[in-house]
C-alpha cells in the first residue's frame, strides 16, 4: 500500500502542478468550453477566482512532490478537487474520467497519511485539564 500511495502522491503532484501552471501559462491549448460550462468560466476569468484556482494546484502540487506537509496539500487539493468533480459531472461531462482519477489518486494518499486528520473525525471535543 505504501508503494501504490507514493505512485499516487507523485501522479496527483504532477498533474496538479501541470494544470496549475498551465493555467497561468498556457502550454497545454485546451478549447474554451461552450455552453453553462462557459459561463461559469467566464465568471470565474472576470472575478480573477482563477488565479487562486491555479495557485492553489500548484502549491498543492508542488507539496506533493517534495513530500512535504504532505496532509496540508491533501487539505488544499480537497476543495479543489470537489469543484472539478462537480464541474465535470454537471456541466462538462467529457473531463469527468481525468476528474475521477485524480479523486482516486487523493483518497489512496489519503489513506497513507489519513492519521494526521484523525481529530477531526472525533465526536466531541477533548477537555484539556
Amino acid at each position: 500500500m505504501r508503494t501504490a500511495s507514493t505512485i499516487a502522491r507523485y501522479l496527483a503532484g504532477v498533474i496538479f502542478l501541470v494544470f496549475g501552471l498551465n493555467g497561468f501559462l498556457h502550454f497545454i491549448p485546451l478549447p474554451p468550453p461552450s455552453g453553462v460550462a462557459g459561463q461559469f468560466m467566464g465568471a470565474l476569468y472576470v472575478s480573477h477566482y482563477l488565479p487562486v484556482i491555479f495557485g492553489l494546484q500548484v502549491a498543492g502540487g508542488m507539496l506533493l512532490l517534495v513530500n512535504r506537509f504532505v496532509p496540508l496539500a491533501l487539505a488544499i487539493l480537497a476543495p479543489v478537487i470537489v469543484n472539478i468533480v462537480c464541474f465535470h459531472a454537471f456541466m462538462a461531462p467529457s473531463g469527468l474520467p481525468l476528474a475521477l482519477l485524480v479523486t482516486a489518486l487523493w483518497a489512496l494518499v489519503f489513506m497513507d497519511v489519513r492519521l494526521a486528520f484523525s481529530a477531526l473525525f472525533e465526536s466531541r471535543l477533548q477537555s484539556r485539564a
